[in-house]
């Protein structure tokens, strides 16, 4: 096989990469878009009757789904991330705060245990979805 012919079969295999790459950034964008959407409708339905510090947090979910959305925006448009060092920051943070849940959940009130892992979750979700 010549140079040539490797050279074509290494774009194709690009092409094919970028092309899954990106519909699992659709699929991901649309998984997110869903539950923003979900959110908003019960932030707005109920939001008169839920607790403050519930709503406070939904919102903070809320801007982290928003970034999601426009960075995978930009990935899937313009080939570019926010950060390059995005997850890095997110294993930091995974593990510092599984190394504190360890260590304090049993001193943790129950609202905020709650919050902290779902916290996870989602940067664990985002950690696949960027990894």
């Amino acid at each position: 096989m010549s140079e040539e012919q490797r050279s074509a079969e290494k774009a194709i295999d690009g092409k094919e990469e970028l092309k899954m790459a990106n519909e699992r950034r659709i699929e991901e964008l649309l998984n997110i878009n869903n539950r923003y959407v979900r959110t908003e409708r019960h932030l707005e339905q109920h939001a008169d009757i839920a607790d403050p510090e519930n709503v406070r947090h939904s919102e903070k979910v809320q801007q982290e789904r928003l970034k999601q959305m426009e960075n995978l925006k930009n990935i899937i448009v313009y080939g570019k991330h926010e950060q390059e060092d995005q997850v890095e920051n997110l294993k930091k943070r995974i593990e510092y705060t599984d190394g504190y849940l360890r260590n304090n959940a049993d001193k943790m009130d129950e609202e905020t245990l709650e919050n902290t892992l779902e916290k996870q979750e989602h940067r664990r979700e985002q950690l696949d979805f960027l990894s």
